[in-house]
């Protein structure tokens, strides 16, 4: 493991042959250390698979890391030019611009008054009780995390990760433009831990699988509560029977190609579903909060819809992709209060947000993550 930059050393791009790193090598006129050590790492095709899966640079907090890119997180890391920040800058825009549309398309759909007397009329106790039932969600969340970190053997101390998922939350909701919360993890995991990145990418991406499992699997209960959905053939014994068919593939799937994976499998799975269900008590009480005494479930099902849907990277946090769902899936399809279902979509947004905020903290104080990182790992 080393933090060199071989290639670079070299002057040559990660995609050379044996050939042109040969030839970057003979060309150099007085070889350094460094540069015989690059040459003799990237000669070798052992050595050179295990340095490309550990070395991913230089942290640039101006770069967009998505979970789905591992070869953003990866790659060489070369001065930025002024496309490169153009491009940055357009799908930032782009971001905002998609949010700012789906935002007014929904507004434009509800009445403002009655929204303004739901918030009004509302229990500022019962929105407390979901904050904190929210909170709670994360924590599991933040475990369920760990049990996939420990199924590639990465231990690290629960402090240290649950402070760096709030900061990876913080991340993904109030910097659309800038890094990611997975891309931090994978970039400082691997630097502290010398943990290959492609494992800590593949560790988070299945935490991610397990959380849509278990949308899945809620909604399948919900779903004996939604007779509505008889106008479009969808009945218990059909969502049950596509939830079972997709489990065993995904399990069947997961345990043949990705065993290493799967050393926590069950344990991970029940915390998923115990994030969901935390998150859907959280929507139950702001309903509650609301005065809402009628049905719940096609409020709930919308809701894990949304959910689905905000994990979508075209918009700010997901605002404005939930309250798009939530509003054609509740009012549309189920003909119910549709106010009340934005309103839900947007308390649950601000509710996430003042949760992420705590993540703010490690950003001025990162010295709070260093205390917890391996002795070599910590700043001076």
């Amino acid at each position: 493991m080393t933090d060199k930059d071989y290639y670079g050393i070299l002057g040559i791009p990660s995609s050379s042959t044996h050939e042109e790193i040969t030839e970057a090598y003979r060309n150099i006129t007085a070889p350094t250390a460094d540069a015989e050590e690059a040459y003799q790492t990237l000669t070798d095709s052992e050595k050179r698979r295990q340095y490309d899966e550990s070395y991913i640079g230089d942290f640039d907090p101006s770069d967009s890391y998505l979970v789905e890119d591992l070869e953003t997180i990866t790659a060489e890391k070369k001065p930025k030019t002024l496309k490169d920040r153009l491009w940055n800058i357009a799908k930032l825009l782009l971001k905002i611009g998609v949010t700012g549309l789906l935002l007014y398309y929904v507004f434009s759909k509800i009445h403002i008054d009655q929204v303004k007397t739901l918030l009004s009329e509302s229990n500022p106790w019962w929105g407390l009780a979901a904050i904190l039932t929210f909170f709670v969600s994360t924590i599991v969340s933040a475990s369920r995390l760990m049990s996939f970190f420990k199924s590639i053997d990465l231990h690290i101390r629960w402090q240290f990760n649950l402070r760096l998922y709030m900061l990876g939350m913080f991340y993904n909701l109030f910097l659309p433009g800038g890094i990611g919360g997975d891309g931090y993890k994978i970039y400082l995991l691997n630097k502290s831990y010398k943990m290959p990145a492609k494992k800590v990418f593949w560790a988070i991406l299945f935490d991610r699988l397990s959380g849509f499992w278990a949308i899945g699997f809620i909604t399948a209960v919900l779903v004996i509560f939604l007779p509505q959905l008889k106008v479009l053939h969808i009945t218990p014994v059909i969502t049950w029977a596509v939830f079972l068919v997709a489990s065993a593939v995904y399990y069947f799937v997961t345990h043949r190609f990705f065993k290493d994976y799967t050393k926590h499998f069950i344990e991970a799975h029940i915390k998923a579903v115990g994030v969901q269900s935390l998150q859907v008590l959280t929507i139950l009480l702001v309903m509650v909060a609301l005065h809402h005494t009628e049905k719940y479930a096609p409020y709930l099902s919308a809701f894990l819809a949304s959910s689905m849907a905000a994990v979508i990277p075209f918009s700010v946090g997901g605002l404005g992709f939930r309250e798009f769902i939530f509003k054609y899936v509740v009012a549309e399809m189920f003909h119910m209060n549709g106010d009340l279902a934005v309103v839900l979509s947007l308390s649950f947004y601000v509710i996430s947000a003042i949760v992420s905020l705590l993540g703010i903290y490690y950003v001025f104080r990162m010295d709070k993550l260093d205390k917890d990182l391996p002795p070599a790992e910590k700043k001076a």
